[in-house]
């Protein structure tokens, strides 16, 4: 099935002439670039987003896989964070941050020659509250991925067929997205949530979250990893850490990582 879906979405860029793809260096907007590398070659351009919500490291790492795709990669910044409709961080904040890397692709693809964006948004995406996903297609872009069917479970399937050593990659989505609604956003506080999860990644946690809620760091680790967290981790150490970037309480999420926990307030309507 996968490699059926594979040969799909690679018939799909045989259409194109020209793309840009918008690229996280996530897994998703990775196999987007790849394949269409693979297909398009030098008439394929990813271009990085560079703002606060994105780690250095994130985009070093975007960087070096652009670089072992073949593809060309150029880096561009965003704006988002002059924006007071997404500092303000309301529950369709997502949609201003799309809309202003839109509307920076969009006619940077148009001048260079390219008429189309490409994205890297998932059919289990559109299950979700994705309001940025309503701000890319205003805007013209096209989700292969979705527009397919292919799953994230099927894009890590993929990326292992094809052997790309970033199959397993734990998602890591914009800093934004550890701060409950309404709670301002501001570079200081990306910048603390960023530290504090390159801190955990450091001791050997990758698929973690730090939500910030505000003086409070809420730590995310996979459900299952939640006992082993507690027995292995050096907890005083660990609180001293995350003070030292300026949270003032430190706490473990008991239920563990859940991707889109932040919406359950949406579906208990404490939120209009």
């Amino acid at each position: 099935m996968v490699i059926e879906k594979l040969d799909r979405l690679r018939a799909l860029f045989s259409e194109l002439d020209r793309a840009v793809i918008a690229y996280s260096g996530g897994i998703d907007s990775t196999l987007v670039a790849k394949v269409a590398f693979d297909v398009l070659g030098d008439r394929a351009l990813a271009i990085t987003a560079e703002s606060p919500s994105l780690l250095p490291e994130d985009l070093e790492d975007a960087r070096v896989q652009a670089a072992e795709i073949g593809i060309k990669h150029q880096v561009v910044l965003t704006h988002e964070m002059d924006n007071p409709n997404y500092t303000s961080n309301p529950i369709n904040r997502c949609y201003f941050c799309k809309s202003e890397l839109h509307d920076t692709l969009k006619p940077m693809a148009l001048s260079l020659g390219y008429p189309y964006v490409i994205d890297g948004v998932n059919a289990d995406d559109l299950q979700d509250y994705r309001p940025g996903i309503q701000a890319a297609k205003e805007r013209g872009a096209r989700s292969p991925l979705a527009e397919i069917g292919i799953s994230k479970f099927e894009v890590r399937e993929i990326s292992k067929y094809l052997e790309l050593p970033w199959w397993d990659k734990p998602a890591q989505p914009c800093l934004s997205s550890r701060f409950p609604y309404g709670e301002e956003i501001t570079i200081e506080k990306l910048q603390r949530v960023g530290r504090a999860e390159l801190y955990l990644r450091r001791l050997g946690w990758q698929n973690v979250r730090v939500r910030s809620q505000g003086d409070t760091a809420r730590i995310e680790v996979m459900p299952e990893a939640v006992k082993r967290f507690v027995l292995e981790t050096d907890l005083g150490a660990l609180v001293e850490g995350l003070r030292s970037f300026g949270f003032m309480y430190v706490t473990l999420d008991l239920e563990g990582y859940r991707s889109g926990k932040l919406n359950d307030v949406l579906m208990a309507g404490a939120i209009a």
